[in-house]
């Protein structure tokens, strides 16, 4: 008789499990957006063995055109390991434009970056690969006109691999497209991590055209699917994404 209560009772939580993750998937919601990115790249090259980092971003929400979502500014020196392999350390700023959840107040995010890239370079290929970490200082907020006292930290890992093929008898030279494809992957971790430690996933498909040896524009579509820190609340973004990259060499 109590073999068979606790089979009873085993059966029941096995069913409400299943019901509650049930009404868990029932409960999860996507939003899509669309959205509007612009940056510039600036690598400079010191010497044999360092340079600078800077890049600025800009990005614009609701129907591409709408207000500003964002805005980024990152700077820091950069060693060559060799001419294809760099480490960074970087401090970037990062403020959020006002949005629901915080309807009257921008939100600041001091962010340090600390990564490690490798280039691959070739004459009918060219790949870029990145390991990133990422140190997250999000302001509290009290309200949507007030900000909070202190910042809820986290760790974001981002894992990036771009490819890019020449279209053209130029290839790589100025004057020549090329189709580019990047994927960036970011996972988030931390004690304050608790259900969204995928944190989102970017996908990029566009044309770059090299003006010279130096300058670069590339631009495309993104898409951008995050897991917000709810967990069953997903953004499902549409981006043009239109960057400039500027890269100069003292020793020349």
């Amino acid at each position: 008789m109590i073999n068979m209560s606790k089979h009873i009772k085993t059966k029941v939580l096995y069913l409400l499990f299943f019901l509650s993750a049930g009404s868990l998937a029932g409960q999860k919601t996507v939003v899509d957006d669309q959205q509007l990115w612009t940056a510039v790249f600036s690598q400079i090259r010191l010497t044999d063995k360092w340079g600078i980092w800077f890049d600025a971003h800009l990005r614009f929400k609701e129907d591409f055109v709408g207000d500003l979502s964002q805005g980024i500014i990152r700077l820091g020196p950069t060693y060559y390991v060799n001419d294809n392999v760099r480490l960074t350390a970087a401090y970037a700023y990062v403020h959020t434009f006002p949005a629901p959840g915080h309807a009257n107040i921008g939100l600041p995010e001091p962010r340090p970056w600390q990564p490690v890239m490798w280039l691959t370079p070739g004459k009918n290929i060219r790949l870029a690969q990145s390991i990133r970490l990422e140190e997250r200082y999000r302001r509290k907020t009290l309200d949507d006109d007030h900000l909070g006292e202190g910042y809820n930290f986290n760790w974001r890992a981002r894992l990036n691999f771009t490819v890019s093929l020449p279209l053209t008898k130029k290839k790589f030279e100025p004057g020549g497209l090329q189709a580019v494809i990047n994927e960036e992957l970011m996972v988030n971790f931390g004690k304050n991590v608790v259900y969204n430690h995928f944190d989102q996933n970017r996908f990029f498909v566009g044309l770059a055209y090299p003006f010279s040896k130096h300058a670069q524009i590339q631009a495309g579509y993104m898409n951008l699917y995050q897991q917000l820190a709810s967990g069953n609340q997903f953004r499902n973004q549409h981006t043009i994404r239109i960057f400039y990259f500027h890269n100069i060499d003292l020793r020349e």
